[in-house]
């Protein structure tokens, strides 16, 4: 089960998830209620929030506990609650509102700028994600510089969404997909790109070109990590958001079932094949060393023996 929200979409979350780690998450507001709770592993299949009634009795226990005790939070998780409903231009007005109150909080601004983004209005967006990345840097475990980067991409025009433009690498075009990074590396640029990628699948439905291009990229760091499963299920995603490049066929191609079956059966034959040279060695160890520990046994026992008899 996995992290926390849409930054909202795209990294702005301003309630704290209930666990700490990457992944296997859920999140829980102020009152106690938890949102969602998230699949483990690096797919991203987006948060998988509570219907609208369990939202509604939520936004009513949230707004009554604001009235009792006056705590920003309560007003702040209702904003988030107004936004999982599509209802973004409330959900602005009361975070200005909150932001009058308590201004330069973190949550306030990347919840504004979450809102604006899926209006459309990314100009906005980008001016209120920048200003809550100066707030907390270290937000969305430092993976806003590629909200930054998306929202770039989409005001600049499509040409930019690349990449070498939204995440600083390029996996190459050819058969495998290669990286020059040290593996350290690899591994915090692939969280960076689920936790993106898990919170804007929430609010983002195919066909997108950006999240299929991410999705594309993430399929190919959990290629180069060996976890083929996951690489070809997140190219499976990739292709249902439009990804239509021929390398994604070619790359769903390895992992297809009857190249897997052949080979698993490849490397059954090759471990039967040395089954049973295998099998002759490890008897004759046992046997030997079975041996030697009753004749060590002996020995002893005799030995002690001796001394016995000596005393008397």
């Amino acid at each position: 089960m996995r992290k926390s929200f849409f930054s909202l979409i795209f990294g702005v979350l301003f309630s704290i998830p209930v666990l700490g780690c990457l992944n296997g998450e859920s999140l829980r507001l102020e009152n106690g209620s938890v949102l969602y709770e998230d699949y483990e592993g690096y797919v991203p299949y987006g948060h998988q929030f509570r219907d609208n009634q369990e939202l509604m009795r939520i936004l009513a226990s949230l707004e009554q506990n604001y009235k009792e005790t006056g705590k920003i939070e309560y007003l702040s998780d209702k904003g988030l609650i107004l936004i999982i409903q599509g209802k973004y231009k409330e959900a602005i007005d009361l975070y200005k509102k909150i932001e009058q109150l308590q201004p330069d909080r973190y949550s306030t601004a990347s919840n504004i700028g979450t809102a604006y983004e899926l209006t459309g209005n990314n100009s906005e967006a980008l001016q209120w994600i920048e200003k809550a990345v100066k707030i907390s840097p270290e937000s969305h475990f430092h993976s806003e510089w590629i909200h930054i980067n998306i929202l770039k991409a989409k005001i600049k025009g499509e040409h930019y969404i690349t990449s070498k433009f939204l995440i600083g690498q390029d996996f190459s075009n050819k058969k495998y997909p290669v990286s020059n990074l040290e593996k350290e590396e690899l591994f915090k640029l692939r969280g960076m790109i689920y936790y993106q990628l898990n919170e804007r699948i929430s609010f983002v439905k195919p066909k997108d070109k950006i999240v299929a291009q991410l999705l594309f990229d993430l399929g190919n760091i959990s290629y180069l990590f060996g976890e083929k499963g996951e690489a070809l299920e997140t190219y499976k995603i990739a292709k249902e958001y439009g990804f239509d490049q021929p390398v994604l066929k070619e790359r769903m191609a390895l992992y297809s079932p009857p190249v897997v079956d052949h080979l698993e059966r490849k490397a059954i034959r090759a471990i039967k094949h040395e089954t049973k040279p295998t099998r002759k060695a490890r008897l004759i160890g046992i046997f030997v060393s079975v041996f030697a520990l009753i004749f060590s046994g002996l020995i002893v026992f005799g030995f002690r023996k001796k001394i016995s008899l000596v005393m008397k």
